[in-house]
């Protein structure tokens, strides 16, 4: 325990915490970007992207093993990982626009021949006269315990890179993510936008390669947007809410790996950001589990007590149990069930509330239609005051003509 506070605090040592900032400001970016992405509805891509890097990092592997004996080397691993990326991007974008396939299948094809090409390229590489083919797991799954300081200084830059990017081109992904027709007419070049937002989603997959690896940095992307959309309806916020999550996944998930020998770094990131996740879908007030649940039995006793002042008011029994209890909370009944003078005055506000809705509905059924719940709330808070007077004359008119 006093290891995770050390690491916590950042007094655990200079390379872990330089680690742990690289970390956190490679999930920012990813849970920026990754909000953009989800909002493109093109969450898939960044798998695709992904698994895509696997045959330029082995390529790349082999070309600096075969020059230099060691193919460790992470600058040039990271560019071969981003020029097989772009070529799977590029593949997935002329396959979905000059085919009848969708992108969806595009993806699929994409990102099953690459990552096959690659595992068939680490077979070559086993048999091969080079040192660090230990090392290249790593990127697999994430590595780092092994991290150099250049290394972390290097990925801690690009992150920075990153961020500032997207900071910079918020309002066109944010035009083009939700309307893209309109964006055209501003004068934005709609292609170039997406061109930008895909790269910089590469630019995150390829970074974090060697944080939690090519088969988890997609979860980067997903998890810490997702999260954030239980939390606002606002873009902006649920960018910024989506990169503090990711910042804090990879703030709990590299601290938590340092506690022991062993711990993989990528999935406790992903964890931390799984649980985090899991904590927005349970207990967010507007759209967690909890809430819903909460919502759910305020509107079945709103329901009940309505329907229960309404028997009330037309002399009709009684017998459910739920209606009979939020009755005598209310104060509306007694025990024998005999309606209080409370209950009574409670009962006809009812009727003559519904009355006032069914005489709404009949007059303006299209505008009914869009109102929620209409009859269990007071009609003098949905419609204006003139609307109402103008129904309750028309209610006092109809009620005086009948015989």
């Amino acid at each position: 325990m006093d290891t995770w506070w050390r690491a916590l605090t950042f007094t655990l040592g200079y390379n872990t915490s330089l680690v742990t900032l690289g970390a956190m400001l490679l999930a920012a970016g990813a849970g920026m970007i990754g909000t953009f992405v989800l909002l493109r509805k093109r969450a898939l891509v960044s798998d695709a992207i992904s698994h895509a890097t696997l045959p330029g990092l082995t390529l790349a592997f082999i070309i600096i093993g075969l020059l230099q004996g060691d193919g460790r080397w992470l600058p040039g691993l990271l560019i071969g990982a981003a020029l097989s990326a772009a070529l799977g991007l590029w593949l997935v974008q002329v396959i979905s626009a000059r085919t009848r396939l969708g992108e969806d299948a595009a993806i699929g094809a994409v990102l099953s021949s690459f990552f096959a090409f690659g595992v068939v390229l680490i077979t070559v590489i086993q048999s091969m006269n080079v040192t660090g083919q230990s090392g290249l797991t790593g990127y697999l799954v994430g590595a780092t315990a092994g991290m150099l300081s250049s290394e972390a200084k290097l990925i801690a830059l690009c992150s920075l890179g990153v961020l500032a990017a997207v900071f910079v081109m918020r309002r066109e992904f944010l035009l083009v993510c939700f309307d893209a027709d309109f964006a055209r007419t501003q004068g934005i070049n709609t292609w170039r936008v997406d061109l930008a937002l895909l790269m910089l989603l590469m630019a995150v997959v390829v970074i974090g390669l060697k944080v939690t690896g090519l088969i988890l940095i997609v979860a980067l992307t997903i998890i810490p947007p997702v999260a954030a959309r239980f939390w606002t309806d606002h873009p902006m916020a649920m960018v910024a809410l989506a990169a503090f999550l990711g910042a804090l996944s990879g703030y709990f998930g590299v601290t938590l790996s340092s506690v022991g020998e062993g711990l993989p770094t990528g999935p406790l990131i992903v964890l931390a950001a799984f649980v985090l996740f899991l904590g927005s879908f349970l207990f967010s007030p507007r759209r967690g589990v909890l809430a819903s649940l909460l919502a759910h039995q305020r509107f079945r006793r709103r329901v009940h007590l309505r329907q229960g002042l309404l028997s009330l008011s037309r002399d009709e029994p009684i017998f459910d149990g739920l209606t009979l209890t939020l009755l005598k909370r209310a104060g509306y009944i007694r025990r024998d069930g005999v309606a209080t003078a409370a209950g009574q005055a409670a009962a006809r506000d009812a009727e003559h509330e519904e009355r006032l809705w069914a005489l709404y509905r009949e007059r303006y059924p299209d505008d009914a239609l869009h109102r929620e719940h209409a009859g269990l709330t007071p009609i003098a808070q949905v419609l204006s005051p003139d609307a109402v007077m103008t129904l309750e004359t028309q209610l006092l008119l109809r009620t005086e003509a009948r015989p």
